[in-house]
């Protein structure tokens, strides 16, 4: 560990970091301690996340121990004082008089989970790992009530659980409050989902509810994007913005994300199934009457409330049906406002629109206790919907607010064709031969972004490996001169390749365009050219389609006609599926078979944009290379991305400042490309090949929005054979100059339980080597935190002082800790560089082999004899010790040539001669 002062703030770093680290910390302390937002680019593989974190958490003490310092100044002060004081500060009235004086909470959003779960595992790698952290997570994830777990849909679970909550028949949240102040739950410092669900399981109390409690006293909360941008999770959270941090990392996704949480779709048959439902209760109502005695599911609805509500309904029925639309197969669009008229000739109005909310969410807590069990019970869902439709609609009742609505909004209208049934399906029920769609799509990302600002937020960071142009990505959050940064990457020439091939090894032009893809010459010659880069990629290798169809045809074309074969006989291949289980799986199968000694390596097929292109790491030999096929333009002719390109060609004409429609689809498709990539480079060590599959990568305006750190690498091949050679010497000179190292980065993306099992194969690959204290041991990181922590000004209060104080104390017993470096058999003649060198793929390979062949206790021991020997030199002993091993498994005794390489010198041939003998 060291201590780098950024900013003026004393920043813990677990390694000397690289210059563009500072200059993205740097960065990072600007927004918090100006207040504000950033737009931060740094490209996967350059310690982001943990230059984020240790920055952020570092300025968060140092701001801890300002504040200590003024509440101690000010704690004499009237309240008047204080009013004038916070009146000059901007401060929203209503608040505390000592509300300025609040410490920021960080709110530490990304896309996914797993995102998520990557994140908190580097903070515990930090010298943070004192400050309070917890993971707000879904019910679906964290709910352990054995009823509500059995419920498949996961609404009827929150609002089964919403009633159990509030009639306290749920022990585990009844248990909550006396829990929450047990030591062994409260003095946790970082809590993670897995963590907590298990603390739940074991002390019996409800974990979502136990996040939200850990929430209001975490220095920083992580959660998923869409709770914090849909208004209606935030309440429903109780997420706290105002004088408050928002970091989102992975930002590439928040333009959409911001979009899509502030649009709903809404089809004629979920609101005829909402009629059905209220006749639902209606019957109940009227033929039993016992069931509204229960006091589990007493009513505090009338037959009269049910009797409009359903009126409403019908008129809202039949006022989308009466909509006149074109016959544009595209559908017929409307401005925004025309919603508000909708609903109006409905009955639903800005001045009862709350009393329609809340009659339908009691109706759907008492459908989801009160229904009839069996395969068709009503369970409130489409109600439910119509009430998450009118919260967005309604989220704010301004003249400005219809005004942006207009602006930025349009009503999309389609007539949907049923599907298909069969025709001898005597059971099935007659239905609308058609239904329509409304959509409400949100076209401005700003919109939703706007409302989030609005709340007071302290600054907002904006972070991710792919967000270049900035220009237009600003312009439509309508960020107001945000702090913000394009880093270059750290990796050299020497490790990437980086190739446009245009035509395969038959010279036919590859294009994965709509024309071309049903194209025979075109599917033969694209699997010929994959055949033939599997051959010289070593290891993992991605393969990335522009969508499921497309890479389905391929598949199926290769396997008819036997490439497929051809291909599996070079690797095993494994291809994305779409559930979480199958995909589990096929990751776990991925990840071994790149261990297996015996392979060559394996394929992973994927698409743009899907779950092995984001949140996922395939450092080192788990990923060599990627193979993008196509660019994946969005579906041209689909509605909403029509209406998208003509929204932006309107701003642009009034606005300058925003891209184009073409521009953005092109935007689009690179930026999926460039998010592929990204999977291979992990770190400043790693290396690997990028093969761009289509002609139109050759396109300048193509190539400009690829991540800036590929644009000057990028070389078109000119012909078949100069890309078989340039591969062949790029893997030889890089495998030499950057040996395989253990590297935590290899395992990063993979779910808890497979990482946990990966990481073990790792560090017991490394275990039998002799240990070595590191070069940049403890004593060169003493000197440059004494000189860190040295400097101090005459201005420096004793409060900060003493912050400085803890850090340097921190350090220091950090730094006593002796750093351990694995180096295969050292020599006397080993140079120090030699020493540094990482353990060799031939190493790392046969450790999984004698891994594989043993049970775990046994190859412990094989290990502990290993370490043994390296201390002691003890060959007699080595010996004994082994044919101890291998006494009852005299078939496994050829792993004992192996051990040779680890052998001093001087005893080679005396084992050589006991390996011979023991044969």
């Amino acid at each position: 560990m060291v201590v780098v002062n950024i900013n003026g703030i004393d920043v813990i770093f677990p390694f000397e970091p690289y210059e563009i680290q500072k200059n993205y910390m740097s960065k990072v302390i600007e927004c918090l301690s100006t207040e504000n937002n950033g737009i931060l680019e740094s490209p996967t593989g350059t310690g982001k996340t943990l230059s984020l974190l240790c920055s952020t958490l570092a300025w968060l003490e140092a701001k801890k121990a300002q504040l200590q310092l003024e509440r101690g100044m000010l704690e004499n002060q009237d309240d008047d004082f204080l009013k004038r004081l916070n009146e000059q500060l901007g401060m929203k009235s209503g608040r505390s008089g000592k509300s300025f004086l609040g410490v920021p909470t960080i709110i530490y959003a990304s896309r996914t989970h797993t995102q998520l779960t990557q994140a908190v595992g580097e903070m515990k790698m930090t010298a943070y790992n004192h400050m309070k952290a917890c993971v707000i997570g879904s019910r679906e994830q964290m709910c352990i009530h054995p009823e509500v777990v059995r419920e498949q849909n996961n609404q009827t679970k929150i609002t089964m659980c919403n009633l159990k909550t509030k009639t306290r028949t749920c022990n585990f949240y009844n248990n909550l409050q006396k829990k929450k102040e047990d030591p062994q739950i409260r003095n946790i410092n970082i809590v993670d989902i897995e963590d907590l669900v298990a603390l739940g399981k074991s002390h019996r109390f409800c974990p979502y509810f136990m996040a939200k409690e850990f929430k209001s006293n975490s220095d920083i909360v992580f959660m998923p994007y869409n709770y914090l941008l849909e208004p209606r999770f935030r309440k429903t959270l109780g997420i706290e913005l105002a004088n408050n941090i928002i970091i989102l990392d992975e930002a590439h996704n928040v333009e959409k994300m911001c979009e899509e949480s502030a649009s709903l779709q809404l089809k004629s048959t979920d609101i005829a199934l909402a009629i059905e439902e209220v006749t639902t209760i209606m019957k109940m109502l009227t033929e039993q009457p016992a069931v509204f005695d229960d006091e589990n599911t007493s009513r505090d609805f009338s037959a009269d409330d049910l009797i409009i509500l359903k009126q409403i309904l019908l008129d809202l029925e039949k006022e989308l049906d009466a909509i006149t639309l074109s016959k544009n197969p595209e559908g017929t669009t409307f401005g925004g406002n025309f919603i508000f008229e909708l609903l109006t000739k409905a009955g639903i109005k800005q001045e009862n629109h709350q009393i329609i909310i809340v009659l339908l969410e009691k109706l759907v807590e008492f459908l989801s206790v009160a229904a009839e069990d069996g395969p068709f019970k009503r369970r409130g869902n489409a109600l439910k919907l119509i009430e998450d439709a009118l919260r967005v609609i309604f989220l704010d009742n301004s003249a400005q607010y219809k005004q942006r609505v207009d602006k930025c909004y349009k009503v999309h209208i389609i007539v949907e064709e049923p599907k298909k049934k069969e025709n001898n399906s005597w059971f099935s029920k007659k239905s609308k031969d058609s239904c329509r769609v409304l959509s409400y799509w949100c076209f401005s990302p700003g919109f939703g972004m706007k409302m989030l600002l609005d709340e007071g937020v302290r600054c907002c960071i904006l972070t991710s490996g792919t967000l270049a142009p900035l220009k237009p990505l600003i312009t439509e959050l309508e960020f107001q001169n945000p702090v913000h940064l394009e880093n270059p990457h750290v990796v050299q020439d020497t490790q990437l390749c980086v190739r446009i091939i245009s035509n395969g090894p038959d010279n036919e032009r590859l294009t994965c365009s709509f024309q071309n893809r049903d194209n025979e010459n075109y599917l033969r010659s694209l699997g010929y050219t994959i055949m033939n880069m599997t051959r010289l990629i070593p290891n993992g290798l991605l393969i990335f389609f522009p969508s499921y169809p497309i890479m389905n045809k391929c598949m199926e074309y290769w396997q008819n006609h036997g490439i497929w074969s051809s291909i599996t006989n070079l690797k095993s291949i494994y291809t994305e599926p779409r559930d979480k289980v199958s995909f589990s799986n096929a990751m776990t199968e991925y990840y071994d078979k790149i261990r297996d000694p015996t392979a060559k390596g394996a394929i992973f097929m994927g698409v743009c944009r899907g779950k092995i292109s984001e949140g996922l790491d395939f450092a080192d030999l788990n990923g060599r290379g990627v193979i993008i096929v196509g660019l994946p333009f969005p579906p041209l002719k689909d509605p909403r991305v029509i209406l998208k390109k003509r929204y932006l060609d309107n701003c642009r004409s009034t606005n300058q400042e925003y891209i184009g429609g073409d521009k953005w689809y092109t935007l689009e498709a690179c930026r999926a490309v460039n998010q592929a990539i990204g999977r291979v480079i992990r770190h400043r060590n790693d290396y690997g090949a990028i093969l761009l599959l289509d002609e139109r990568f050759k396109n300048p305006n193509i190539q400009s929005q690829l991540s800036s750190w590929l644009r000057d690498r990028i070389k078109i091949v000119q012909n078949f054979g100069e890309i078989t050679r340039d591969l062949r010497l790029f893997y030889k000179h890089a495998s030499e100059k950057f040996p395989l190292c253990n590297n935590k980065k290899a395992t990063a993306g993979l779910p808890k339980e497979l990482r946990s099992e990966t990481q073990q194969s790792h560090s017991f690959s490394n275990a039998y080597n002799c240990f070595q204290f590191s070069s940049d041991g403890s004593s060169s990181n003493q000197q440059s935190s004494s000189n860190s922590l040295g400097e101090s000004s005459s201005s420096t209060s004793s409060m900060l002082e003493g912050y400085r104080k803890r850090v340097g104390a921190q350090i220091g017993g950090i730094a006593k800790k002796m750093k351990i470096r694995l180096v295969p058999n050292p020599t006397v003649e080993n140079t120090k560089e030699e020493e540094n060198e990482a353990v060799s793929e031939s190493t790392k390979e046969y450790i999984a082999m004698v891994r594989k062949a043993f049970d775990v206790k046994t190859f412990k021991e094989f290990v502990a004899i290993l370490q043994a020997y390296k201390q002691n030199k003890n060959l007699d002993e080595l010996k004994n010790r082994l044919d101890e091993i291998f006494k009852s498994r005299h078939n496994l005794r050829y792993l004992l040539q192996g051990v040779e390489k680890y052998v001093d010198k001087d005893q080679k041939e005396e084992f050589r001669i006991f390996w011979e003998q023991s044969r």
